[in-house]
Order: structure tokens, then C-alpha cells, then sequence
């Protein structure tokens, strides 16, 4: 059998080629990590710039509140606003009293002009939830925790719609209905979140409609443009 032997120029050529692949490979780790720095820093200042914004609405929302004798609660650092269902609707029910369609007369004008006066806040804004809540109390006649669960489910996401479809019955400026349409959610959180005072469950600030901004999700794919479809 032939052997092949392996000379020196051979040796040396294939030397050539490894060192060339390491310091391709290298270079391109380099470039990443370049890279990686580049978007970290961006996304740093995009993540700051979001908080400002959250910051700046809510205060926009407190002050505008105030001035138009509103009884809300403002969230100061996520913009977030609750209504209690007292406020809002029937006892035990999902319809809205005439009450809660008078309040909502004031508010959602108030609301949309607070969150949409700026164009930065309309471009940060990527969704406006409504969010119906209500407590854990049993109803009678259903025993296990999961159909509690799904009745209140019913009852929160109905109350959620119910306040959503008003809105479009308000006064709110026009100019803002379709930027509205192409925003607006709608989320029903049962028991799930409810709302604890020394750690017990306070029923009455439980039942609750909040109304939520969702912001653009600064994240590290998107910095280095691999953007998910």
C-alpha cells in the first residue's frame, strides 16, 4: 500500500488556512461583540427614554384629572388607571349603570387627550388595555376553584368589553378615533390579580377596571436588527 507523505509545503499550506479560519473567526467575534456593546448602550437609552415617557404621562394624567374634579387613581410610575366597579357598573352585574356612563362621559375624553397629546406618546404607545378584575368571593351553587375561576373570568372580561364599547360613545376628539381602534385590547383577569391590603384580599378594590398603556418592547434582537416577525 502507497502512503502518502505529507511535505513541508503541504504542512505549511495547511497552517495558512487554519491561522486564516482563526482569524476570520475572530474578527467576527469582535464584530459581535461591537455589536452586542452597541445595542446594550441603545437599548439602555430606549428602555430610560420609555420610563420618562410612562413618568410623564402619568403625571400628565394626575394633573389633568385633578382639573376636571375626577376622582381617579393614577399609578405614578406604570400610567395605569383603576375605576372601581362601584363606580362603574350595577351590583352584580356587567351592564353599566347611569352612573358609570356619565363618569365614563368625563373621563374618556380627558384619557385620550392626555395619552395621545403628543407624538412621541402615540408612537411609544403600541396598545391601550382595558382590564376587567373582580374578587375571589364563591358563587354559590359552583364548588371547585376552577369554575369560580372561569364565572369570574365571564364576569371580568364582559365588564372589560362593556367599558370598551362605551368609550366609542363618549365625546373623546375624534382625531383619535382610528389610532383608538388600532390600539384598543381588551382583557378579562378574573381573581387573578387581586388587590392585597396586609396581605389580605381587599374584595371591594379588587372589583376594578384598570385601564393599562403598553409600550414598545426594547429588546436585544431588535437592537441588532433581527427583528421577529
Amino acid at each position: 500500500m502507497a502512503m502518502h507523505r505529507v511535505t513541508k509545503r503541504e504542512e505549511g499550506n495547511n497552517n495558512i488556512f487554519w491561522t486564516t479560519m482563526a482569524d476570520l473567526l475572530l474578527g467576527l467575534a469582535i464584530i459581535f461583540m461591537v455589536l452586542f456593546v452597541l445595542a446594550i448602550s441603545g437599548m439602555t437609552r430606549d428602555t430610560i427614554r420609555a420610563s420618562q415617557t410612562k413618568a410623564e404621562i402619568s403625571q400628565k394624567l394626575g394633573e389633568e384629572f385633578k382639573k376636571h374634579n375626577l376622582d381617579v387613581k393614577v399609578n405614578p410610575t406604570t400610567g395605569d388607571v383603576g375605576i372601581s366597579d362601584a363606580q362603574l357598573f350595577e351590583v352584580g352585574s356587567y351592564k353599566l349603570s347611569e352612573k358609570g356612563k356619565k363618569y365614563l362621559d368625563a373621563f374618556m375624553p380627558v384619557y385620550f387627550d392626555c395619552i395621545f397629546s403628543k407624538e412621541e406618546f402615540i408612537d411609544f404607545i403600541t396598545g391601550v388595555i382595558v382590564q376587567g378584575h373582580t374578587d375571589s368571593q364563591q358563587y354559590a351553587k359552583l364548588n371547585s376553584v376552577d369554575e369560580q375561576y372561569l364565572r369570574n373570568m365571564e364576569l371580568s372580561l364582559q365588564r372589560a368589553n362593556a367599558v370598551a364599547s362605551y368609550i366609542f360613545k363618549t365625546k373623546f376628539d375624534r382625531q383619535y378615533a382610528e389610532t383608538i381602534r388600532k390600539k384598543l385590547v381588551v382583557e378579562g383577569k378574573s381573581f387573578s390579580e387581586p388587590v392585597l391590603v396586609n396581605g389580605v384580599e381587599d374584595y371591594a378594590q379588587s372589583r376594578r377596571v384598570v385601564l393599562k398603556l403598553k409600550l414598545k418592547n426594547f429588546d436585544i434582537l431588535s437592537q441588532l436588527g433581527f427583528g421577529l416577525e
